[in-house]
This record gives structure tokens, C-alpha cells and sequence, in this order.
């Protein structure tokens, strides 16, 4: 068995342990492999290993690496998840090569990505980035931004509005990574109180997923406890 398939089960039973503790159903969470700056080759031993949603931040990366995986994992259905910075100009390759978007922080992004979405893929999966903890440095719409611009783009053509995505700000502090996730769960109780058919939190990465699935997380982002640390050389 390969480390990265190894790495996989750990992360897997650390979502279940999580989930049992909050209540709920393990499968309730989606784990998504954050494969940016790793190569396809070890997408390919995650694949092997049985994981198909993969996360990407950069996009040439990104289309390099879909690419590749047609030919090394030939009839896998694998998903892939845009969760970087969207500049105006790169959003057609993402409307075109993508299943998810999570981080749309601008109606303007949403509408070229609906312009830009070829209709024989079918809708695009779009999550709203919430910059839950007023951090200049992070992308994301403000809270108080939010239930106007979920009901603009819950009306684009060929996108499908799931529900949010969030990056609090980092702390190795359980109570204060609860509470920032628990505040990016009642903005989403929020929005589908007011009818937006929402079913999906993206929150929670290798340092805080307990956290996260404690507060309601149904998709975790887990990048180095699968595939090690990261050169960003």
C-alpha cells in the first residue's frame, strides 16, 4: 500500500471519528483531496486508492494535471473542484474543465462562469466564498454581502448554487475554530431559511477538520495529511 493510500485510510477514519462525535452519519462527509502542487502521479495513487474529488488552486496546474489523469486513469469518473482565487480573464477554462467552483466571491465571477459553461456538461456546482473572519488578506464576500448576492447568482443559467465556502482566519485553538465555523453554518441556516435550496458547507482543512465537522461541514478539504508537505518551490 503507498503512503498516500495509507495517508487516505488515516484522514477517512479521522472523518468518521469526527462525525460519530458530532452525531452524524460519517457519510454525510465528503472528503476532498487537495492535490495542488503534487503531481499526477500522486493523484493517480489516490485514484488507485479510491478517491475521485480532487481540489485545485491553480489553474494551468490544474488543466495540466485533468489532462494528464485521461490517460493515466483511463474510465475514471474523477471530480474535479476549482477552490482558488478566480481572476475575470481565467474563468472560462474553469466553466470548461470543472464540476465545482467554491470559491466565487463576486456576482461578476458567477455570471461569466454561467456565460462561459457549456450546456452539454450540465449545471456547475458553486459554492460562495465567505470571508468569515474580515481577514484583508483572504478573498470572500462579507457577511452582510451575502443573502443579496446567494439570490443573484441562485438565478444564472447553468449553475447550481450548493452553498458556501469558508477559510477562517488559522488558530490552533479548538473553541475559536468552532466558533468561526459555527458562524459560517448560521449564515447557510440563513440563506436556506429564505428558500435557497443549499446542501453544502466547504470548511475544514487538515488542521481543523474536527472542528469543522463539528459545526456541519459536509465537504472537508485535506490537502498535506494526504500528500505530504508542500514545495512551493
Amino acid at each position: 500500500m503507498s503512503s498516500i493510500a495509507k495517508n487516505l485510510q488515516q484522514v477517512q477514519h479521522q472523518i468518521a471519528v469526527s462525525a460519530e462525535r458530532a452525531q452524524r452519519a460519517p457519510s454525510s462527509v465528503q472528503l476532498l483531496a487537495v492535490s495542488k502542487t503534487f503531481g499526477p502521479e500522486a493523484v493517480a495513487q489516490a485514484v488507485a486508492a479510491g478517491q475521485l474529488a480532487f481540489g485545485e488552486n491553480y489553474l494551468q496546474e490544474a488543466l495540466d494535471k485533468i489532462a494528464a489523469m485521461q490517460a493515466l486513469a483511463p474510465g475514471a469518473r474523477l471530480q474535479w473542484h476549482f477552490i482558488g482565487p478566480i481572476q475575470s480573464n481565467k474563468t472560462r477554462p474553469i466553466a470548461e474543465h470543472f464540476d465545482w467552483v467554491h470559491s466565487v466571491d463576486r456576482v461578476k465571477i458567477a455570471r461569466r462562469l454561467a456565460e462561459q459553461r457549456p450546456a452539454e456538461l450540465g449545471p456547475l456546482n458553486i459554492c460562495l466564498q465567505v470571508n468569515i473572519s474580515g481577514e484583508d488578506s483572504k478573498s470572500g464576500l462579507a457577511p452582510q454581502d451575502l443573502t443579496q448576492a446567494a439570490a443573484e447568482v441562485a438565478q444564472l443559467p447553468k449553475l447550481r448554487l450548493r452553498g458556501l465556502m469558508a477559510i477562517p482566519e488559522p488558530t490552533d485553538d479548538a473553541v475559536r475554530q468552532r466558533a468561526a465555523f459555527a458562524a459560517v453554518h448560521a449564515l447557510y441556516a440563513s440563506l436556506r431559511a429564505v428558500g435557497l435550496p443549499l446542501d453544502t458547507l466547504s470548511m475544514g482543512m487538515s488542521s481543523d477538520l474536527e472542528a469543522a465537522v463539528a459545526e456541519g461541514a459536509t465537504i472537508v478539504r485535506i490537502g498535506s495529511a494526504i500528500f505530504g508537505a508542500r514545495n512551493y518551490a
